[in-house]
């Protein structure tokens, strides 16, 4: 399952590392894909997880519906 996610308070190159790190500790070996100019994150795997992680990095993330 591909989720897209909406992470608006995702800025700067640190954010996307954070964010990066974080996806690849809750689901290892997923296809992690970030467009940090349109504050996105697309992610392979499971999507509450996923928002999960964002979360508790300390990002908004919203889910966008597919």
């Amino acid at each position: 399952m591909t989720a897209i996610f909406n992470v608006p308070d995702m800025t700067c190159g640190h954010c996307e590392k954070t964010v990066r790190g974080a996806l690849g500790e809750a689901l290892p070996g997923a296809a992690v894909a970030i467009d940090l100019s349109a504050h996105k994150v697309t992610v392979e795997g499971d999507a509450a997880a996923a928002e999960e992680a964002i979360r508790e990095a300390g990002y908004t993330p919203e889910r966008v519906a597919m």
